[in-house]
């Protein structure tokens, strides 16, 4: 049977064990039939025109794990961020672990997607932004019709959470192929402040896919720094959608890490509804063997006065695959917009790919807009300088390509992660700095 018949009769039994008398059952029935219609993405469609779903698609998944597993927090306390105190929203398997989190409902809600679900204290808040700014594609669809479990986060107005939020969901392995299917909603209340760590992490080499939605909404003057940790193991493909409904004199940014995995695809839409909006979106990219990592990011503005930054480095060891396809788009209202796209890449070896197409649809005249995108090896030059003053050559290597990235590290705004992501890029890039990841 093919996945997607799979996933359409899996549906009926899901609907079985979920309250039907409720709009959400209206929204799960919609997009299930939406799905159906859509079927999965393929590369006769221009925004995935690069990247191929057919073997990730072939395994035969498990949609439901057969039981609850548990794991000790001794076995993943490596992919923890324990340097400061956080609050913390873990999964296993898709399934809430609270002896490995530390939620609340205290200053701000940083608690379960199915408990906001089922209590009328939040009942405003999902009929007012639950799936209303998600689109309607094929995988988004998907992820809605079977949506149940994930991170529920409400920060109210004139609040600071007063530590970063940590979301993290553990695959076991358990199962021969597991598909995983977490929503998160975060919302962000006027002049409001948060700080999210989102990981997805399995522990075995069986294959996992999973296909993340996550809405964001930053009301008046919010401020939302959200970062993404990609280092999962080589039989894992993450599929991670992130749409951000900004307002008026709100601060969002994004950034993602990609290290691990098999096939990563990140989706990733801000949509400006307001002035003076500031919209950030870097990311890292280091990979190696046959590796894909495909960034898919798409910038609206739409009323006047607002700037966005866009920033992506990658580099690509022997035979992996890039992709950054970037769109831009001005309203004719959007007057006095400042939009800067840059998308710059190192190939190490002969074999590495990156396909790069940023885009600019402008309908406004007073504006300041700019993209670029540069492809390139190592500077033989600055190569030589280097191991001149007696470094070697791995390590010479590293520094440069350390250096090239540096300017997206810099504005990451934790410092702890900051260490753990510099860490991670010198592994990735051959250097032992003693620490494991």
């Amino acid at each position: 049977m093919e996945l997607k018949d799979k996933l359409l009769s899996s549906f009926l039994a899901f609907e079985e064990n979920v309250d039907v008398n409720t709009d959400l059952h209206e929204i799960r029935s919609r997009a299930i039939k939406e799905f159906e219609e859509l079927g999965f993405p393929n590369r006769k469609q221009e925004a995935w025109k690069y990247t191929s779903l057919n073997k990730v698609l072939k395994h035969d998944y498990t949609v439901f794990p057969k039981k609850e597993e548990t794991i000790e927090y001794r076995d993943v306390e490596r992919y923890f961020i324990d340097d400061i105190d956080t609050y913390k929203i873990v999964f296993i398997d898709g399934i809430y672990a609270s002896h490995l989190s530390s939620t609340t409902h205290e200053k701000i809600d940083a608690c379960l997607m199915s408990s906001a679900l089922n209590n009328p204290k939040y009942k405003a808040v999902i009929d007012n932004y639950f799936n209303t700014v998600a689109p309607k594609e094929s995988l988004t669809s998907l992820n809605t019709a079977f949506s149940r479990e994930g991170a529920f986060i409400n920060i109210p107005k004139n609040t600071m959470a007063d530590k970063p939020i940590q979301v993290i969901n553990f695959s076991t392995g358990n199962e021969s192929a597991l598909l995983v299917q977490p929503r998160n909603l975060i919302v962000v209340g006027e002049n409001s402040h948060v700080q999210i760590i989102e990981r997805h992490q399995s522990l075995t080499d069986h294959p996992v896919l999973t296909n993340s939605v996550t809405e964001i909404y930053a009301d008046k003057r919010a401020i939302v720094d959200y970062y993404k940790i990609q280092n999962d193991n080589h039989e894992a493909s993450l599929i991670d959608n992130t749409f951000i409904e900004q307002h008026r004199e709100s601060i969002c940014s994004v950034h993602t890490f990609s290290f691990g995995g098999n096939l990563t695809r990140n989706n990733l839409n801000f949509y400006q509804k307001g002035e003076r909006i500031d919209s950030t979106l870097k990311g890292i990219t280091v990979i190696g063997g046959k590796q894909h990592v495909d960034h898919n990011t798409l910038v609206h503005h739409i009323e006047p006065n607002c700037e966005s930054h866009q920033d992506y480095k990658g580099v690509f060891a022997e035979a992996s695959t890039g992709v950054f396809n970037g769109k831009i788009i001005v309203n004719k209202e959007a007057q006095k917009t400042n939009a800067f796209q840059a998308n710059n890449n190192i190939l190490l070896d002969d074999k590495a790919t990156i396909n790069s197409k940023p885009q600019l649809e402008i309908f406004a005249d007073d504006v300041k807009c700019s993209h670029g995108c540069t492809i390139g090896q190592l500077d033989d030059d600055a190569l030589f300088y280097l191991r001149s003053r007696g470094i070697p050559l791995k390590e010479a290597r590293a520094l440069l390509m350390y250096a090239f990235a540096n300017n997206v590290l810099e504005s990451v705004k934790i410092p702890e992660l900051k260490a753990r992501i510099t860490k991670i890029i010198a592994l990735k890039l051959g250097v032992n700095v003693g620490y494991s990841l």
